[in-house]
């Protein structure tokens, strides 16, 4: 998994464009993409070097969220304005207010979790390959989202959430073709 989102620079590199509203800030989060528009930036990057990019699926996004901790958070039982962006007129936990900057701010700002990600909470949503559904019923390994549905999976929270949504197995979802300034994505690779 990619060690933070992708950047405005990174899809402007690909898609020759840039659809994000916050702009100027090197090496911030690209933004205002759909599930969509993710695919074919991955389409365009595996037809240029012959890798196999794609989305995380929603179980992989929060194992590699979390780096093992079992606390809601990658690093403890709440969050501050200092570990992660959000909107900082809100608290989880015993947690305490903080700064709302309003906007993205630039990816690997902030502290990295235990498998050295950054950015897995807050700051921009980020879509999961996974279709949005109930969760299997028991245990189970690396569990895939529905067969079909409406709507795909996002994760992370972003930088005008409440911190709660910024948790790591805080869950949302959304159409594929919508986009939004508080949604963007990280890549993975595969092997096979």
């Amino acid at each position: 998994m990619s060690v933070h989102p992708v950047t405005q620079e990174q899809w402007q590199d690909v898609r020759g464009n840039n659809p994000s509203c916050f702009k100027g800030e090197r090496n911030l989060p690209v933004e205002n993409v759909s599930w969509e528009d993710c695919h074919e930036f991955i389409r365009i990057l595996r037809k240029g070097d012959k890798n196999l990019y794609r989305l995380p699926t929603e179980a992989e996004w929060e194992f590699a969220c979390r780096a093992a901790s079992p606390t809601p958070f990658s690093f403890g039982n709440t969050i501050t304005t200092a570990q992660a962006n959000y909107d900082g007129n809100h608290t989880y936990g015993n947690g305490k207010k903080g700064e709302y900057r309003e906007k993205t701010t630039p990816v690997g700002n902030f502290s990295e979790n235990a498998w050295r990600l950054f950015d897995t909470h807050g700051n921009v949503w980020e879509w999961c390959e996974d279709r949005y559904g109930e969760y299997p019923q028991g245990d189970t390994t690396d569990p895939k989202g529905p067969s079909t549905g409406d709507y795909r999976v996002l994760r992370g929270g972003s930088w005008n959430t409440f911190p709660e949504r910024c948790r790591s197995a805080s869950r949302n979802y959304a159409e594929p073709e919508y986009c939004n300034h508080d949604i963007g994505f990280r890549l993975c690779f595969s092997l096979e």
